[in-house]
């Protein structure tokens, strides 16, 4: 069974730090701040043997090298081979659309997942009915396109949605929200989103994080997981006053709408 602790770092990042159970030896996911991983370990008896990377972005793996520095250079580092990210002492190769299986020491059997569209190399984690995607999937949006096309991330999203319901999702940024302010504004009628939002006030009004959600949530309330369903296509049609549009044309449509909202 994996424990999974929340470290929070920046305006509002998430790096997770993980274990198995009655195992002291953890790996953190993408630790964009060194110190933050320090300063919480230091409140627990764990041991940092390792890091995980999703992609190549600075706030993901700005602590690589202040964490090597502290630990002597002992962490095994994982992460994407097709992305420029110094430090990597395990490049993962996974081909697009796959998953590739890796028996990690200390944690066990971890499925790798290639997510291209945030960046092009971006991967995810699934570890023990848990999902670790970065800046894939978020509880209420998805990541910008900054390397990646619409197609890329479609395909990406519908991979992860086909993960079993009961899936944790674990996401790297505190976006819920902001992400459900535009999901409201897209499909207001739906009970489940309006249902969730309510939810996602009461855990920020007490400062707790919103995540982990899982895929049957996101697949009630997230409209990127949605661009299949009528719903989400008439309310596209409507925004951009087009007529018998499909799922690709859907999502590209409302990623552009929500880059601007």
């Amino acid at each position: 069974m994996l424990n999974v602790h929340t470290i929070p770092a920046f305006n509002d990042n998430y790096l997770w730090l993980i274990h198995q159970k009655n195992n002291l030896n953890a790996y953190v996911v993408d630790p964009g701040c060194g110190q933050s991983v320090i300063d919480y370990l230091a409140t627990t008896e764990l041991n940092l043997v390792g890091i995980l990377i999703t992609h190549h972005h600075s706030d993901h793996i700005g602590g690589i090298k202040q964490l090597q520095q502290h630990f002597n250079n002992n962490l095994t580092v994982y992460g994407p081979s097709n992305e420029s990210i110094d430090g990597l002492t395990q490049p993962l190769t996974v081909a697009t659309t796959s998953t590739l299986s890796i028996d990690m020491p200390h944690l066990g059997l971890t499925q790798v997942m290639a997510v291209p569209g945030h960046t092009l190399g971006h991967i995810a984690y699934y570890i023990d009915d848990k999902l670790f995607c970065g800046d894939t999937l978020f509880s209420g949006g998805c990541g910008r396109l900054f390397e990646g096309t619409p197609e890329q991330m479609l395909q990406s999203l519908t991979m992860l949605a086909n993960l079993p319901d009961t899936t944790q999702v674990f996401c790297a940024h505190e976006y819920t929200r902001s992400n459900l302010n535009f999901a409201l504004h897209v499909t207001p009628n739906n009970l489940q989103l309006i249902d969730y939002a309510n939810k996602v006030d009461q855990l920020r009004s007490q400062n707790k994080p919103t995540i982990p959600s899982t895929i049957a949530t996101e697949k009630a309330i997230n409209p990127f997981l949605r661009c299949h369903l009528n719903e989400t296509q008439v309310a596209i049609s409507t925004e951009y006053n087009k007529t018998n549009i499909d799922e690709i044309q859907t999502f590209t449509l409302l990623r552009q709408w929500k880059d601007q909202f």
